[in-house]
């Protein structure tokens, strides 16, 4: 009889990606981050584990929405006051917090318990073309 080798937390290599998203768009970019940070593309991919990579992506603030999006689409939140409802576009979003709005777009394509919190724990954003893990050695990540 044999047995299906299940990897144990450590036996999974984890590796350091750079994407630069100058021009990309927004949610066909999340799309593929998220993938990426799942681990799914990955031989030792076990749903119970985190596999992912840990992912770096810089010029956020040049990333681009289709369409009428930035203009239409609204983003709202309560304050918890009476009267506390404040709305925001996507455009002024992504104008002001482009690193906030990538972060909840990929958290939106994340499971949504311990294990999709640690996964989002290795997403690095940065809006400039700089970073700070250069010492981790990334590998730059074409994405198709």
């Amino acid at each position: 009889m044999s047995k299906t080798p299940i990897p144990k937390a450590g036996d999974i290599p984890s590796r350091w990606l750079l994407l630069d998203a100058q021009n990309q768009i927004l949610g066909r970019m999340a799309s593929q981050v998220a993938k990426l940070l799942i681990g799914k593309s990955k031989p030792q991919f076990t749903r119970h584990l985190n596999c992912g990579d840990q992912v770096i992506v810089v010029n956020v603030d040049k990333l681009k929405t289709t369409g009428k999006k930035s203009l239409q689409k609204t983003y709202y939140h309560h304050t918890g006051y009476p009267g506390g409802l404040r709305a925001e576009t996507l455009g002024k979003r992504l104008g002001e917090r482009p690193e906030k709005l990538f972060r909840d777009t990929v958290y939106g394509m994340l499971p949504k318990n311990r294990l999709g919190r640690g996964m989002l724990a290795h997403l690095h954003l940065y809006r400039g073309s700089q970073h700070s893990h250069q010492a981790q050695k990334p590998e730059v990540y074409k994405l198709s």
